[in-house]
């Protein structure tokens, strides 16, 4: 039998035990936030810095150019990028606000790699991310090779020509996504000859001392199925002074022209009657102080074989220069009376691209980009996608060829 008393203190009991429990639950589920009795937040909050690494964890076709981290809400302490598995490190750098990484190099394609980054919140609490990803592959990339290169000086001829890798059967895209203007403001349009050449320019030659800029935005464009730009640049050259020769082959003459007045008039001789000369504005793509040129790469076989060809500049891709000749004969020069190449252009010269010749002239005095002109040639015009010759066509069909 339970007396009252004991009934009381068995009740008292109970109660001080929910009292206690109830303290105990409140101090172990209570605000992590609360005062820490030092006047701040606990350390245990999680930081306000929030890090994004451009290449998400997994992907498989990630930038060669754009991979970096950044940061909001506060700034990055240290940032490592290794190729995964070897381990190599990749050298970046982070920007003086502390917002930003960047590795110093493109990156390769189809690599795999991986990035860990830690940053502080403004109250010194630590975040980090990281990501293993690789690269977009060469099967699944395409690249344009593009002339002229940034900071380099031409002839106001030269054309702004890429030649892509792969088969571009979105076109519209990937021209929409390469801007090429020109500093005296001439209008600039693109022209495709066939999948995997586009080349620009403007009505009539280049401004002599005119800037033009290629801005390539072709990162993540898709040119065709499942295949993506990773080019992602500016580029910049000068024209120079204008000069366009013309070759007049019915007196075997040229007559070089600088700025709009004659400098120089040059005996030469062209192609024989068996193997002609093209006619039509050719630009100048290539310059070598001495180059092989052997017949049978043309076309010609065994007809002739010369390793030591001097101030060779080239005309076209099928083979036409404008050349030294120091083979001819010395009792009948042909410069000046008649034709006796293979279709080249050839100027008086010696061998070794040694001394004060009209060769060695008309080298030193030409860029790429020069424009030399044939006419009154039995043979037919030059195809505008032999070298970079598309001066050749009319501005209507040129235009007509643009993708956008």
């Amino acid at each position: 039998m339970t007396t009252p008393d004991i009934s009381m203190r068995r009740a008292l009991g109970a109660c001080a035990a929910l009292i206690v429990g109830a303290l105990t639950l409140t101090a172990c589920g209570g605000d992590a936030s609360a005062d820490n009795g030092k006047g701040g937040e606990s350390s245990s909050k999680t930081s306000t810095a929030k890090i994004a690494i451009s290449a998400k964890d997994g992907s498989t076709s990630a930038s060669i150019n754009s991979t970096g981290v950044k940061v909001s809400d506060g700034k990055l302490t240290d940032v490592k990028m290794t190729v995964a598995g070897a381990g190599t490190a990749v050298p970046g750098s982070i920007s003086a606000s502390g917002s930003t990484w960047k590795p110093k190099e493109q990156l390769e394609r189809g690599t795999k790699y991986q990035i860990s980054a830690t940053a502080k919140d403004a109250n010194g609490r630590t975040a980090a991310a990281n990501s293993i990803f690789t690269t977009v592959s060469t099967n699944n990339s395409f690249i344009g090779t593009y002339t002229p290169d940034g900071g380099t000086t031409v002839g106001v001829g030269m054309p702004v020509s890429f030649n892509f890798d792969k088969v571009i059967s979105n076109k519209k895209a990937v021209q929409s996504h390469i801007k090429v203007t020109s500093s005296t403001g001439q209008q600039v349009v693109g022209h495709w000859f066939g999948a995997q050449r586009l080349d620009f320019r403007p009505e009539q030659y280049w401004k002599a001392g005119s800037k033009v800029t290629m801005k390539i935005n072709l990162d993540g464009v898709e040119g065709a199925n499942g295949a993506y730009g990773v080019q992602d640049k500016t580029v910049t050259f000068t024209v120079g002074r204008s000069q366009v020769s013309t070759v007049d082959v019915s007196t075997q003459t040229m007559k070089v022209v600088r700025d709009g007045k004659t400098v120089k008039s040059i005996p030469i001789s062209a192609g024989s009657p068996q193997h002609t000369t093209y006619n039509g504005q050719m630009v100048i793509s290539e310059k070598f102080t001495q180059t092989r040129m052997n017949g049978s790469t043309v076309g010609y076989g065994g007809e002739y074989d010369i390793p030591d060809v001097p101030h060779a500049m080239r005309l076209t891709a099928s083979g036409t220069f404008i050349h030294g000749n120091y083979w001819y004969s010395r009792g009948n020069p042909p410069f000046g009376q008649q034709g006796t190449s293979h279709g080249c252009v050839g100027l008086a010269d010696t061998q070794g691209a040694q001394g004060d010749t009209i060769a060695k002239w008309f080298f030193d005095n030409s860029l790429v980009g020069d424009v030399v002109t044939v006419k009154n040639s039995p043979d037919k015009t030059v195809s505008p996608d032999n070298g970079l010759n598309g001066w050749n066509m009319a501005w209507s069909a040129w235009t007509a060829g643009s993708a956008v």
